[in-house]
């Protein structure tokens, strides 16, 4: 006997006495065990930050990396599943001063980096037991108890030596350029994280009047949507090329003529309906070499600053163009790339007028202390344009300002604290991914990508476009540049905490800043003092050293990691294309000269239904848990695999999706599964093993070749990493297993002629249900777990081999026959719909045209079963002149139904109408379904003595009297097609 279902248990219910056998057996544990070390399939799983609760980002990369693992475990390789935890960076700095009340970076060198550094450290992991409560109930499997933490001291040194191999591969600099940084974090970022964080914006842009100084009353017009750097202007750029006007108009104030010089091609459009002459025609190398009076005086006069001769005169800039602006740029080489380069080419003057911090310097007169970009207070508008607007108004004043503007443009926010960022010049070490880049688009060749867009676009654009890394940060919490410096210029690099503690003869237990900043040591050089350089380490970097360093590589685990290098499989979202997944590349490349990974699926964002960003203040989206509670792991797993997130593509996520989901196709399984449960404990029925058994029933064959095809194309989908395509497989499969064979089945297991009849249903339905539930098991683990172990009495699904496609059990005919059958079914019954009759009711023929199928006579008795028609025939033709046939028909198929009814056709209709208020009544009287009845009725006596044998097959009578019953039998009254009947029910003992 197989263990009886409880129809009141909750699905939910279902899933956590599952989750329970897997924990006190160690179900995850054994099917990594029971996998040989010798066929090893690695997974990298990239670490989350434990300072907040998952959100549905989080589930759904974790659905990914639960499925995938699931899926190779049972085609046989050991699939270790280290967890991991993100520690260091700006997340958790910013959650410690919040919490300290800091709000600027001297703070924390006030307070000490000791003490600020072990906030961080106690705050870091706030959130682990919940993360494991919502990983556990969503049924990952990871090994959360031996995770590693970014900021152990195994996982650090390991990052060490990951920079050590780079820097003596020269693949390791350090330089002074502008690069972008946070004013408020007071450090530089890389080129991703810079893109991580653009938003639209209103800035003001200005056209500034340059005053020549050999012509009287001429400007050159120069724009810049950064008002703040033109205290820093040196020079002004034109192109060589480019055509230049001088225009004339009369001073609206003065009255008298004033001359402007702008590109020629942007002249119509800023002097469009003035009174302008355009008084001479030039080339912009025409202009190079000309002096203008600098806007601001307080670093022109300055006697101390460099190059002040080179300063405040045109030269040409290649980067010059006529897409905005005026046609000329405006140069402050401490503030752009193209300002910096073109400074250093020209020896010109170099103002950095603007600290770290974003504050002005103290020499820049009145403006001394302003922020450039000011944050201002919660719901301000617009602070950011405070300080340019004092810019705006100085020029005004001063007779400078030619136009001013709102401007909207994309501008790159800190992608943590959400501060605008400002290009500056500073310096930085950077990792040399322009001296490796070559290699790298040819490693990355062999990478399979799902979707497979990414490969040569998001991705593949990204690398093609590759810079230099700048991985060095003025900050605190992180894994340091472990680079030790002489005041005589010698370098020392340290690659492991035995080098560090040879160098220094001190104990080292931490290698944070606060800990290794103290540790000096003798220049091998100059016999002076070697101290390690400030800056911390890019955590993106760490995050690219993780493969080794979780396995705390080289000083552990060296044959593990090379012999399982590079991994079989990784997936995070679609932002990590330009993060995670290139940093891990950058780093393979420049250490192991190789690819980093394998195959990887790209998820998207799970948005709010109405396709906005989920907000928990705006409570536009339900708590995963509450789904999870209400619908059950299984449910949300599918919906997410199934959906097109899971290719890269967003997801308005829908309760009612859930719903629909769980009330479908989650109902069909249960109910399928349910259904054999019966059924196979009334009859004590077991399966047998029978290695040559082979049902000859026609819809044994068709739901086994289907359930072989299906097992076919899953494994080819998920071979190739298209999960949402695997998952989308099971959705009319199970259709066609409740709503086809187990219909058409029914009366088999409980009315069934034959004997081998009935064993042939109960054993296939056995398989059928068996093979499914293993595989579906790395997609939905609950139900698949449910249904094998109560089905076959074995400890778990998961501990057994992926299913294998019979190809002789899969019958393309078969499948082509049915599909044309049940279409030929389908049109008959829109026909009985569009014509208002019950199926109940009979007809007496149905007549179908199929051009490319011929329909033996199997698949004609099922039409005929199913539309309820007495004669149903092929025919080789068309029917043409028939008024009696109705029809409906595709391409392929033709469908005629003779609607006619005759007076024993509507008497037997009623018998069936009948039959229906039986099995009611017995139902509403809790009859278990096997029991046996007699049946007394008065009223209805033609339609009980004409079919009383039918109708006493169908409710199981064994007795049939016409005579009313006055004992405690149950009883109904009903009317059929207007005749009105009284029967009663009575169990026989």
């Amino acid at each position: 006997m197989f263990k009886k279902l409880d129809p009141k248990r909750k699905y939910t219910e279902m899933e956590t006495e599952v989750l329970a056998h897997w924990n006190e057996n160690k179900i995850f544990e054994k099917s990594v065990e029971n996998r040989s070390k010798d066929k090893m399939y690695n997974f990298y799983d990239g670490p989350p930050f434990a300072t907040g609760t998952p959100h549905y980002g989080h589930i759904v990369a974790s659905v990914i990396k639960d499925v995938v693992p699931r899926f190779w475990t049972m085609k046989g390789l050991r699939v270790e599943r280290r967890w991991g935890w993100d520690c260091h960076g700006l997340p958790i700095e910013n959650i410690a001063e919040k919490e300290l009340g800091i709000s600027q970076k001297k703070e924390i060198e006030e307070l000490g980096v000791e003490k600020f550094n072990e906030v961080c450290r106690a705050r870091v992991l706030s959130y682990v037991d919940d993360w494991k409560h919502v990983i556990n109930r969503l049924g990952r499997w990871a090994d959360m108890e031996n995770g590693y933490k970014t900021m152990d001291k195994d996982f650090m040194e390991s990052v060490w030596w990951v920079f050590k191999e780079l820097y003596d591969a020269d693949l390791v600099y350090e330089s002074y350029r502008s690069m972008h940084i946070c004013p408020r974090c007071e450090t530089t970022l890389s080129q991703s994280e810079v893109s991580e964080g653009y938003k639209d914006i209103k800035d003001l842009s200005v056209i500034a009047e340059f005053k020549l100084l050999d012509e009287e009353n001429t400007s050159i017009l120069a724009w810049t949507t950064t008002p703040w750097t033109l205290i820093g202007n040196v020079a002004l750029a034109v192109g060589k090329d480019i055509d230049y006007v001088k225009i004339e108009k009369k001073d609206e104030g003065e009255g008298n003529l004033v001359r402007f010089i702008i590109a020629k091609e942007k002249s119509e459009t800023l002097f469009a309906g003035q009174d302008v002459e355009i008084i001479e025609e030039m080339k912009g190398v025409d202009l190079i070499g000309k002096a203008y009076q600098p806007l601001f005086n307080y670093y022109s006069e300055d006697e101390t600053l460099k190059n002040r001769e080179n300063g405040w005169k045109v030269y040409a800039g290649d980067f010059v163009n006529t897409e905005e602006g005026t046609g000329i740029v405006h140069i402050a080489p401490a503030f752009g790339d193209d300002d910096m380069n073109l400074g250093k080419e020209n020896d010109l003057p170099f103002v950095q007028h603007v600290a770290m911090d974003g504050s002005i310097d103290e020499k820049a007169g009145e403006f001394a202390g302003l922020n450039v970009k000011p944050r201002g207070e919660k719901g301000e508008k617009d602070p950011h344009q405070k300080t340019d607007i004092e810019i705006i108004k100085y020029l005004a004043h001063r007779g400078l300002l030619f136009s001013k503007e709102k401007y909207e443009h994309s501008y790159p926010h800190c992608w943590r604290c959400d501060t605008p960022l400002l290009n500056y010049a500073t310096t930085s070490w950077f990792v040399s991914v322009t001296k490796i880049k070559e290699n790298m688009l040819e490693y990355a060749k062999d990478i399979n990508w799902s979707p497979e867009n990414i490969k040569e676009g998001r991705w593949g654009n990204w690398l093609e476009g590759a810079r230099d890394w700048s991985i060095s940060r003025q900050r605190y919490w992180a894994s340091v540049i472990p680079l030790w410096r002489c005041a005589c210029g010698e370098i020392k690099v340290i690659g492991s905490i035995a080098e560090l503690e040879a160098l220094t003869g001190e104990k080292v237990d931490d290698l944070h800043k606060h800990s290794v900043d103290k540790l000096t040591f003798a220049c091998a050089e100059c016999g002076g003092q070697m101290k390690r350089i400030p800056d911390v380490l890019d955590c993106w970097f760490e995050s690219g050293s993780m493969p080794y360093a979780q396995n705390h590589y080289p000083f552990e685990n060296k044959e593990k990691v090379e012999k399982s290098f590079p991994a079989n499989f990784i997936a995070e979202g679609i932002d990590q294309t330009r993060a995670w997944f290139y940093y891990l590349h950058v780093i393979a490349a420049g250490i192991k000269k190789n690819r980093a990974f394998d195959n990887v699926i790209v998820n998207g964002i799970v948005l709010a239904e109405d396709g906005k960003k989920m907000s928990k203040r705006l409570q536009n989206y339900p708590d995963p848990m509450e789904m999870l509670e209400k619908y059950g792991a299984d449910v949300l797993r599918f919906y997410l695999a199934s959906s097109p997130v899971v290719a890269a593509q967003n997801l308005n996520f829908a309760e009612k999706e859930l719903a629909e989901l769980s009330r479908g196709t989650f109902r069909m399984i249960m109910n399928s599964y349910s259904f054999f449960m019966l059924y196979a404990n009334i009859d004590n029925w077991k399966p047998k093993e029978d290695k040559n058994w082979e049902p000859e029933g026609l819809l044994d064959r068709w739901i086994l070749s289907e359930l072989h095809k299906l097992t076919k194309e899953v494994a080819v989908e998920m071979e190739a990493y298209r999960l949402h395509k695997a998952t989308r497989l099971f959705l009319p499969f199970v259709d066609n297993l409740s709503n086809w064979y187990i219909r058409r089945s029914r009366r088999r297991f409980w009315k069934s002629e034959s004997d081998s009849d009935k064993h042939d249903a109960y054993q296939t339905l056995w398989t059928v249900l068996v093979e499914f539930s293993k595989l579906i098991a790395p997609f939905t683990p609950f139900v698949a777990d449910e249904i094998y172990r109560n089905l076959t009495g074995e400890e778990s699904v998961h501990l057994v081999d992926y299913p294998v496609a019979n190809k002789k059990l899969i019958d393309e005919e078969i499948s082509k026959k049915m599909a044309s059958t049940r279409k030929a079914i389908e049109f008959g019954l829109n026909l009985r719909s569009e014509n208002k009759l019950k199926v109940r009711q009979p007809l007496s023929e149905l007549l179908v045209f199929a051009s490319k199928v011929e329909l033996g006579e199997e698949y004609l008795e099922l039409i005929k079963d199913e539309v309820n028609v007495k004669n149903v025939a092929q025919i080789s033709e068309k029917v043409t002149d028939n008024e009696q046939l109705k029809q409906k028909e595709d391409n392929e198929l033709c469908v005629y139904l003779n609607l006619e009814l005759t007076e024993e056709l509507e008497l037997e209709g009623d018998m069936r109408e009948l039959v229906r208020f039986i099995q009611s009544a017995r139902k509403k009287a809790d009859f278990e379904i096997e029991d046996r009845i007699e049946v007394n009725y008065v009223g209805g006596e033609v339609i009980f003595e004409k079919f009383s044998e039918e109708i006493a097959k169908e409710v199981l009578a064994e007795k049939l009297e016409n005579t009313k019953r006055e004992d405690n039998a149950y009883n109904q009254k009903v009317s059929v097609n207007g005749t009105e009947v009284e029967f009663w029910l009575k169990k026989i003992s």
